[in-house]
């Protein structure tokens, strides 16, 4: 069951992986000697760890074996023996391809070594250093299994003996001797516990969506101007003044008089204190109904992680709202709702959301409320988003509330 994914540093890090394909050898050769241009056999076997999604190191072995074209009397088999260290570049990451594509990948590399060259025609052995690059391209089997298709450049350093056994003239050159190719296809095996490797782990932003909401929400809540006298509340040294009358910078009704009524309303208050009273208490009742349709609209709502039955801890802070509002209101019931993503398998999907359900509505009995006005209801798979969407799908693994 792939349901649902990790968290940002939940991803496995070593993969094996092995490799066989073709070679072909540039100079240096002997006068009149030859190489095939798509000459088999190579093969190799590396062991690679990743520190992060984007950069890692691998110990990688070769094995390669020339042979001449066979088109002349020249012939000629070496074999050469490289051992390697070479840093990884996850290129897919980087560039982010998961934008597009969610199967294949590239990867960059380059490195040193140390190889062995021996044949047919060599009295002894030759013995070199490398300098390593190369690119792959990488197409994801499954969570376990990726294939993958290289192409490595390796030139070389300290060789005394041309790549057919014979004698390499150096001529007064310094720095790389000869290049021998590799083109190779192969498996990339990863191994650990997690779902996703790193090569195809993607970085959960559901932090950062969230982060944005509540700063949303802040803002909304700083605009609200409850008294309707153009001073926004959180910047309103009185917001509960009736609507018209005059205010100050701070909201504050003028009185100049000290008597705590502003002064022009001061004979209205005196003969309609009942009118007055009255209208408070509606207003009391209408911003009570406000913010039952807004919990009814789904503006608090509890949010999770990929596969968890436990809220995120930022996403609880809206509970205090409805707490409040609850204890407020003890002849009010609710409806805890739970959902999940369309990802994996529908049953088990539908046991998630009644258990995101249930938890929530032990949070709620927990901080006092009784939990006959609770009704647990375990919806299923929400399916109002688009299910390939990352960012979508973090919007419905929730649980929302109906007051009753």
């Amino acid at each position: 069951m792939n349901a649902q994914e990790k968290s940002a540093s939940d991803y496995n890090k070593w993969s094996i992986d092995i490799n066989g394909g073709v070679n072909k050898a540039g100079n240096p050769m002997s006068l009149g000697y030859h190489m095939n241009a798509n000459n088999l056999f190579h093969a190799d076997l590396g062991f690679r760890y990743m520190f992060n999604t984007k950069f890692g190191l691998k110990i990688h072995g070769g094995y390669d074996v020339l042979n001449d074209d066979g088109d002349s009397d020249n012939t000629f088999e070496s074999e050469v023996i490289t051992i390697g260290f070479q840093g990884y570049a996850n290129l897919g990451r980087i560039m982010e391809f998961e934008s597009w594509t969610n199967r294949l990948n590239v990867l960059g590399h380059m490195g040193f070594g140390v190889s062995q060259l021996t044949g047919d025609r060599f009295d002894g052995e030759d013995r070199l250093g490398d300098f390593l690059i190369g690119m792959g391209v990488q197409y994801k089997i499954s969570r376990r299994l990726a294939l993958n298709a290289d192409f490595t450049m390796m030139n070389t350093f300290s060789q005394h003996k041309n790549w057919d056994g014979g004698d390499y003239d150096r001529q007064g050159r310094q720095g790389f001797d000869g290049t021998l190719y590799n083109a190779t296809i192969g498996l990339s095996i990863y191994l650990g516990k997690h779902e996703q490797h790193a090569d195809w782990y993607i970085e959960d932003k559901s932090d950062e969506l969230l982060d944005i909401e509540d700063r949303l929400g802040e803002m909304e809540t700083m605009l609200d101007d409850s008294d309707k006298d153009g001073i926004p509340d959180y910047l309103d040294a009185e917001p509960n003044t009736i609507t018209g009358v005059a205010v100050d910078s701070k909201g504050r009704t003028i009185d100049r008089n000290n008597n705590g009524v502003p002064d022009e309303l001061e004979s209205y208050l005196e003969q309609k204190n009942n009118e007055v009273k009255q209208s408070v208490e509606q207003s009391v009742q209408t911003m009570n109904g406000n913010i039952k349709d807004l919990i009814n609209s789904g503006y608090v709502n509890v949010y999770f992680d990929f596969n968890r039955d436990m809220p995120n801890q930022e996403s609880t802070n809206g509970l205090n709202f409805l707490i409040t509002y609850l204890k407020n209101h003890p002849e009010v019931n609710a409806d805890v709702i739970g959902y999940a993503d369309e990802i994996g398998n529908t049953e088990y999907n539908r046991q998630l959301s009644s258990r995101r359900a249930e938890n929530v509505k032990q949070i709620l009995v927990d901080a006092g409320i009784d939990g006959s006005r609770l009704n647990i209801v375990g919806n299923g798979e929400d399916t109002s988003v688009d299910k390939s969407s990352r960012y979508a799908r973090q919007t419905v693994r929730k649980v929302t509330f109906i007051l009753k």
